[in-house]
């Protein structure tokens, strides 16, 4: 897949969502003569460029898995001066930035390396030398990562010199609901005939067809000769207004899908797609889908996009449902359930959805149930005897110390759900009703 253009884009970190999304789709366009790639993994570095910067990534459609090569990449690691020093030229004349590392909590560490900082070296040196403008994809799954990642950048920047910057440059929140993953056992990646992420590597980047993403509005003031600023990546679609699209990322489809794994996981069944083969677990997801979360969400945002509808919120749930169980994209419960303490935050995907839905006069009785399983994989004795959830819930809500009643109230339902979860798992099925 050649390349033709003249736009640069750079990337931090090189996981599956670059890979899969922000390089590929970047390739596709034809109109990037150079991508450059960050990477602070000595191994991968060494890999990507004894393969000559060609990479390859596994694409899961309904019907099979396609291949694709993308490259030439340029890798870079930030912790070596030299590495550094290229990735803070390559972002003074870059138009396109986008960050897809594991956290927001990594955008500022320590050294010279940090991503915050080599970032902001070459947005000083793109001012200084009136640069494109570029614009930065924040892809970590915050509902506030552009600003955040802004706030560090200015912050290292000289008071004087901050305007100018700004003048280059707009950060972006992102919704990316593409689902993703990398597969690590060298097994499993020649059972499915996944094809590597460089030859001889045992490792494969696997990520589903879907590309509709949305991003954040960019607002550039237009000035003197200097033309409109015009995306290389156009198949992101801007929104004035985000946070409504987050909220349905998050207490939709993170929601829903951390349901499946959890309540997969109690039940003894290794990978999402195969939850089509239990008895009533499907309606029992799209119930919880589009009852309890869509009925919430919708009244909190009706009016915003033809999604907040009830024909809508119905279509988007179905559209992932169908997408969580696709055989090709293969994804386990174990993955998809992964850090459950974190998903069952005071914020976070089950414990808000259910207070989404209890803001909105809505009881969520299926989102409960999914808590409980979140919960019970974290302390399996609560499957095997009546032990109340409260001790083991509320400490993980103690920094967002909310109040006793609205507390008392997901207790209680978690509380409820575990008392389902446990016929359930004695059954080993989903009851009708």
């Amino acid at each position: 897949m050649g390349l033709k253009g003249t736009r640069t884009y750079v990337g931090f970190g090189f996981g599956a969502i670059q890979a899969g999304l922000f390089l590929h789709e970047a390739c596709l366009t034809g109109v990037f003569d150079r991508m450059v790639v960050a990477e602070v993994a000595p191994g991968v570095v060494t890999a990507l460029r004894k393969a000559g910067g060609w990479l390859r990534v596994n694409i899961a459609h309904a019907d099979q898995i396609e291949q694709a090569e993308i490259g030439p990449i340029e890798i870079e690691d930030p912790a070596q001066a030299p590495d550094r020093q290229r990735l803070i030229e390559a972002i003074a004349a870059a138009e396109e930035i986008g960050t897809a590392i594991p956290s927001v909590d990594y955008y500022v560490t320590a050294g010279p390396g940090s991503l915050h900082r080599v970032l902001t070296a070459g947005l000083r040196r793109k001012a200084t030398r009136r640069g494109p403008r570029a614009v930065v994809y924040t892809a970590e799954n915050h509902n506030h990562a552009a600003e955040l990642l802004a706030a560090a950048v200015l912050d290292e920047i000289p008071a004087g010199e901050r305007d100018a910057v700004r003048a280059r440059v707009r950060f972006l929140n992102t919704v990316i609901g593409k689902m993703s993953g990398v597969v690590t056992d060298p097994a499993e990646v020649r059972a499915r005939g996944l094809t590597p992420i460089t030859p001889g590597g045992s490792r494969a980047f696997l990520v589903e067809a879907f590309n509709r993403i949305l991003i954040s509005q960019i607002r550039f003031e237009e000035r003197g000769a200097e033309p409109p600023f015009r995306r290389g990546l156009a198949v992101f679609e801007e929104k004035p207004d985000l946070l409504p699209f987050e909220e349905a990322k998050l207490y939709g489809h993170n929601a829903t899908h951390a349901v499946a794994a959890y309540v997969g996981m109690i039940l003894g069944v290794p990978r999402i797609a195969e939850l089509c083969d239990v008895p009533g677990m499907m309606a029992f997801l799209r119930a919880a889908f589009v009852e309890e979360s869509g009925a919430a969400l919708i009244r909190r945002h009706a009016g915003v996009d033809p999604l907040f509808t009830p024909e809508g919120y119905a279509a988007y749930a179905d559209d992932l449902l169908a997408r969580m169980t696709n055989p090709y994209l293969g994804d386990t419960a174990d993955r998809v359930g992964r850090d459950p303490a974190r998903k069952l935050g005071w914020d976070d995907r089950l414990v808000g959805t259910m207070r989404v839905a209890l803001s909105a006069g809505i009881t969520p009785r299926r989102y409960a149930l999914g808590a409980a399983a979140a919960l019970a994989t974290i302390h399996p004795a609560l499957l095997e005897r009546d032990a109340p959830a409260e001790a083991l819930l509320t400490p993980l809500w103690r920094e967002a110390a909310p109040a006793a009643s609205e507390q008392q109230r997901v207790v209680d339902l978690v509380g409820d759900g575990l008392q389902l979860l446990r016929s359930w798992r004695a059954a080993g099925r989903v009851p009708a009703k």
